[in-house]
């Protein structure tokens, strides 16, 4: 169980700052391609970012391309990515560091999708997003009953087809993966390259809670929102969760020094 607090976290050696993107620093959206962060956890992902011996990293189910996009994410950024629940990577200066998967995965991949979306094409509010090892069945507009309608559908057509994915669910989402990484392996790949002493880990959902029950005792685990939670700190909103990581900002420049 993480019990760092930020004080503590402010003046260690390396500290590796690990965040989810969506619901944690940006509002979910109906159109998943909309989220954008606030403009409040923008500014203090930013003001870490820049601190030496800081390292700040988006963590997230999204595909790669999908996750710069939504983050805005440059070339010349100093943020690292981990997508599709650590399955993809970018780093700075490495922009190879996510190998495109294998033709054979790619005609895998396509073939199930084409067999989840004709299995929910006939309810309407149900569609299906395409990801880089796998998709996601998206209910957020739908009712009670044709989200139960559409899990059981799709889950009787992996059962069949392709038993070996792994299957998450999330808010208004049911995904399937052919890679089995989680948002833990995430941490403890970006831990290991970042030679990080403490990690603060934020997230809001049920497919964040893995990293945050992997952290250590010098660790911080932030949940946002309501829950059951592995993390050692909750907060109600990502407002809130701005203003955490602005006053870590705060405190780190003090000890580490800011970047000229």
């Amino acid at each position: 169980m993480s019990v760092a607090t930020i004080a503590e976290l402010a003046t260690v050696g390396e500290l590796l700052v690990a965040l989810d993107f969506d619901g944690t620093l940006a509002p979910r959206q109906d159109d998943p391609m909309a989220a954008r962060m606030l403009p409040g956890a923008r500014a203090a992902v930013d003001a870490l970012a820049r601190l030496p011996r800081t390292t700040v990293a988006l963590v997230s189910g999204r595909s790669l391309g999908d996750l710069e996009e939504i983050s805005e994410h440059t070339a010349d950024s100093p943020i690292h990515l981990a997508a599709s629940h650590g399955a993809e990577f970018w780093h700075p200066g490495d922009p190879d560091a996510a190998p495109a998967p294998s033709p054979e995965s790619i005609a895998e991949r396509d073939r199930v999708r084409g067999d989840a979306e004709r299995a929910v094409e006939d309810l309407a509010d149900v569609w299906i997003e395409p990801k880089t090892f796998g998709f996601a069945v998206h209910t957020r507009q739908a009712g009670a009953a044709e989200t139960a309608e559409a899990h059981a559908r799709v889950e009787r057509l992996m059962a069949g087809e392709e038993p070996h994915w792994r299957r998450r669910t999330g808010h208004d989402i049911l995904e399937y993966a052919s890679r089995q990484e989680g948002k833990d392996t995430a941490v403890a790949e970006l831990r290991r390259l970042t030679h990080a002493d403490a990690v603060l880990f934020a997230g809001d959902d049920v497919t964040d809670e893995d990293a945050l029950a992997s952290l250590g005792p010098a660790d911080l685990g932030v949940h946002v929102g309501d829950g059951d939670t592995a993390a050692s700190v909750s907060v109600p909103r990502i407002e809130d969760l701005a203003d955490l990581l602005a006053e870590l900002a705060r405190q780190r420049a003090r000890a580490v020094g800011a970047r000229e």
